[in-house]
């Protein structure tokens, strides 16, 4: 009997690359994160700090897409992006958020959760003014997650802007930081039992636990 093309339940594969202890693990999460994604870039993975970036607005609805890190240390994970975007206006009444990487080709994934807030409007200035001219261009001339008539109208735009030579900062643009609260590090392994840990933040460090698969 042949399967419709929505069921998928014979989708699947064995994860066996590699294993995580807890004699491994670093004892501050930033540093094992610092580990795994320095191992990611080596192996010249496709997109290594792209996340998911999880949010949800005042009624708990969730929303998700793919952002990427352009800075990380033990005091936050930052990302730029439009102020007024739907994610944007999701932090601004709900700034509790999740990170999620995940290296398909190394089989594992790491979770990061805690508040995001805003990063001075110095380093978000010094980072767009790093940014290529036509990125410039594209976050000056989109007001991002609103309606529009036709991308014409979003080429024309960005035509006569880039006319004008030097373009300023956005005021409605620039970064969030998301300080962590909590991190899971998961490494796939045969049969499914997935080695999983988890670092909750407390009074005196980190706790670090083995999760069950």
């Amino acid at each position: 009997m042949s399967r419709s093309p929505g069921d998928q339940s014979n989708v699947r594969r064995e994860y066996s690359k590699s294993a995580l202890t807890r004699a491994a693990l670093e004892d501050d999460p930033c540093d094992q994160f610092a580990i795994w994604l320095g191992e990611a870039q080596q192996a010249e993975l496709v997109d290594a700090t792209a996340m998911t970036l999880a949010t949800a607005n005042a009624q708990g609805e969730p929303s998700a897409r793919i952002v990427l890190l352009k800075r990380f240390d033990a005091h936050g994970f930052v990302f730029f992006t439009d102020y007024g975007s739907q994610k944007g206006q999701e932090l601004a009444v709900n700034p509790r958020a999740e990170l999620l990487f995940y290296w398909r080709e190394l089989e594992r994934q790491v979770r990061i959760s805690g508040i995001v807030e805003k990063v001075s409007r110095e380093e978000s200035a010094t980072y767009f003014a790093s940014r290529p001219l036509d990125s410039q261009i594209s976050a000056s001339i989109s007001a991002q997650s609103q309606p529009i008539d036709a991308r014409e109208t979003l080429e024309a735009r960005a035509s006569a802007l880039q006319s004008e030579g030097k373009i300023i900062p956005p005021e409605d643009w620039g970064g969030y930081s998301l300080a962590p609260a909590r991190y899971e590090f998961w490494q796939g392994r045969p049969n499914r039992l997935h080695d999983r840990f988890s670092y909750t933040k407390a009074s005196h460090g980190w706790e670090i636990s083995r999760l069950q698969p």
